[in-house]
């Protein structure tokens, strides 16, 4: 699998180039309540729900005062207010009581199974928002999978899974060193711009030859739409 996973790697870096990172890393609490507010919805609207509460507020120790439903009010862009709203809420109010401070920063010092326990023990947590911690704030050579890297994963036939979750495990430990970020990154850009749900323009995908998927679609052959913008490599 993982000379699978590095060849697919480099023709995706060959196809799109190799993804832009920030020079310094953002920090972990950014990151997590970014990616909470990207649940089932696009870049763009998750950015708009996370610039209004970073704009509305001086630190996020103002959400702990906060009602829910202004919480919620502010983030409506992003669908789903009530379900992410609580899941921010109930992350800060348990990270204060713990720790006495909103911070995540002290997980730097835990290993990658840690770090995924630890926050995943929290309500509205996943395996999926834990990992983009992993990787973006903490630079680990991990490969966070929404539906798109599932989807795009088990067309290729790299895994036979039934769930974002049980992917991320099977390809956890077969990254080539350091190619968790552009692998990510340059699949679910992939699935925006080809590897769609349905009607995949097969004819101009980059890795269709390494592919096993038995329903291709050649007909498609419409101009290709660049999506590029990504949220958690936008937050600073």
């Amino acid at each position: 699998m993982k000379k699978k996973i590095e060849k697919i790697n480099q023709q995706l870096i060959e196809h799109f180039g190799i993804p832009v990172r920030q020079k310094r890393l953002p920090d972990p609490l950014d990151i997590i309540i970014g990616t909470i507010l990207s649940q089932n919805t696009n870049d763009k609207n998750s950015y708009k729900a996370y610039l209004n509460l970073k704009n509305y507020i001086s630190s996020w120790e103002d959400i702990l005062k906060m009602k829910i439903s202004q919480l919620e009010k502010l983030i409506k862009v992003a669908g789903l207010g009530k379900q992410k709203s609580k899941a921010i809420k109930n992350l800060l109010t348990n990270l204060k009581k713990e720790n006495g401070k909103l911070s995540l920063s002290y997980l730097k010092k835990k290993n990658d199974e840690e770090v995924l326990e630890e926050l995943t023990s929290h309500k509205g947590i996943g395996v999926k928002t834990a990992s983009c911690v992993l990787l973006f704030a903490f630079d680990r050579n991990v490969c966070p999978v929404d539906t798109h890297v599932h989807r795009i994963l088990n067309r290729i036939g790299l895994v036979n899974t039934s769930s974002p979750e049980k992917t991320f495990y099977e390809i956890k430990n077969q990254l080539p060193q350091a190619s968790a970020h552009s692998f990510h990154t340059n699949l679910l850009r992939l699935g925006r711009e080809y590897c769609t749900p349905t009607n995949p323009k097969c004819y101009f995908c980059p890795i269709e030859a390494l592919c096993n998927y038995p329903q291709k679609n050649f007909e498609v052959k419409s101009v290709i739409k660049e999506n590029d913008f990504f949220l958690l490599d936008s937050i600073k």
